[in-house]
């Protein structure tokens, strides 16, 4: 068998049904398989899909046992060459998979890949591509360095940004939203460290694949991942998680420098929390309508059929071709489109804040939008 992916799920239904086909798509011609751990979602996620997707095989697990340990259910059984480690709220295009093993199979020393990952509104996402949190390159993320010298490989080395995201690079930390790993390196080191329930595990293991002799890759072929929009950024507890498993990842890999950095992370820790209650206090205080920026856009409908695509997604008045200025909502349909000449669409066109990109899923007539939890 080629390759296997492995899918964990927690709460995302239709993300998860649009991930399924667009893997699907990517892997016609390929003997493999596709496993998806649900992490107790509480919701009809695995009947929904196992009713559309009766090929994969689906782990239901009766507790939330995090990230790390429901990916390691699967990854211990799969029987590909390679394993493909997915989040449920991505897009993925025969290219990703053609060129990740095309460059494994030319690069014996190659251990895990990763891709060019864009948000929904195809905007490149600087964690596709990161250098390792070693004491110096987290003294300059949490202090603001990075964003003061951002092109600077001495400042800026947390998210490479230095390095074209066009081209191939030799990296060192790989995102676990989207890591196509040899199935032999990732079962010998034990897949994912279970010491981390959520966040950092993807660190750590792309740390011990170097430790382990193999390198690290950054492929610049695009998708889409819509970054785990479920989770808030400046909720107290993603603040919490996270830096938490930060620490663990220090206690494991840096013990020497306990004494002496240890509490400088820690303040860095207490400074970026503080931020964040206060960034979430200051919205909970401000007046909101509760409409998001593109509500009032008009809508343009990239199908060969848009109007049956109007009346089916509540649409009253659109156009079906983009014009050059001005701010819109785009709604391209999944029936007339494949899943990669959406992803390309999305790429060819983004234009950071005048376009917001939304995909209607014709099996479903609804409208999945990257802000869907």
């Amino acid at each position: 068998m080629e390759l296997s992916v492995v899918i964990v799920n927690y709460r995302v239904k239709y993300l998860l049904e649009q991930t399924l086909r667009s893997v699907e798509q990517a892997m016609q011609g390929m003997d493999g398989e596709v496993i998806v751990v649900d992490n107790l979602s509480g919701d009809d996620s695995i009947a929904f899909s196992r009713e559309r997707h009766p090929q994969v095989t689906y782990i239901e697990n009766q507790e939330n046992v995090g990230f790390a340990r429901a990916n390691n259910q699967a990854i211990m059984q799969a029987r590909g060459e390679f394993t493909l480690i997915l989040n449920p709220d991505t897009i993925i295009t025969p290219q990703c998979l053609q060129d990740g093993i095309a460059w494994m199979r030319s690069h014996p020393k190659c251990g895990a890949i990763g891709a060019r990952m864009m948000d929904g509104n195809g905007v490149f996402l600087p964690e596709s591509k990161r250098a390792f949190p070693t004491p110096w390159v987290s003294f300059c993320k949490i202090f603001g360095l990075s964003k003061l010298f951002p092109r600077s490989p001495w400042f800026a080395k947390y998210h490479l940004r230095y390095l074209s995201d066009l081209e191939p690079q030799c990296i060192d930390i790989l995102s676990g939203a989207y890591m196509l790993c040899r199935t032999s390196v990732l079962q010998d080191l034990g897949g994912f460290d279970e010491d981390f329930f959520m966040y950092g595990e993807d660190i750590d293991l792309s740390y011990r694949i170097v430790k382990a002799g193999y390198e690290n890759w950054f492929l610049p072929t695009p998708m889409i991942h819509y970054k785990g929009e479920s989770t808030h950024k400046d909720s107290m507890r993603y603040v919490r998680i996270f830096y938490d498993a930060m620490l663990i990842f220090y206690r494991k890999h840096f013990p020497r420098f306990n004494v002496i950095f240890y509490p400088i992370v820690k303040l860095g820790v207490v400074m970026r929390a503080s931020m964040a209650m206060a960034k979430r206090l200051f919205k909970r205080l401000l007046p909101s309508d509760g409409v998001s920026e593109s509500e009032g856009w008009p809508w343009v409908i990239i199908s060969d059929y848009p109007d049956k695509v109007a009346e089916r997604a509540g649409i009253n008045f659109f156009m079906d071709s983009l014009p050059d200025k001005g701010n819109y909502n785009v709604l391209i349909d999944d029936g007339c489109h494949t899943y990669a000449q959406l992803v390309e669409y999305i790429r060819s066109h983004s234009d950071k804040g005048r376009l917001a990109f939304h995909i209607f899923a014709d099996r479903h007539n609804i409208v999945i939008s990257p802000k869907m939890s």
